[in-house]
């Protein structure tokens, strides 16, 4: 398993645009993919359940990845979510 940490840097958080991001990319990799905020945890694959995680500006977040691709799909994740979902 792997894990990593993230700050939420863009000013509306994880609000649909960018969970339907992380959900898209994802759903692209075979690995279990778990986001935990908030005291929750959510499948990084549904959309909704993202979204339930209420992940604000400035708040930290886990991405953790199991399974045989999870170093790629923490790698693309990291990508999205250090780039403030390019929103800025």
């Amino acid at each position: 398993m792997k894990e990593a940490i993230f700050t939420i840097g863009n000013a509306l958080g994880i609000h649909a645009r960018p969970a339907a991001e992380i959900a898209k990319i994802a759903s692209q990799f075979e690995s279990s993919i778990t986001l935990y905020g908030n005291e929750r945890k959510a499948n990084a694959k549904s959309l909704l359940m993202i979204m339930s995680l209420g992940v604000t500006n400035g708040q930290e977040f886990v991405v953790s990845a199991e399974g045989k691709d999870e170093d790629e799909a923490i790698d693309a994740l990291s990508l999205l979510i250090s780039n403030n979902f390019y929103e800025d």
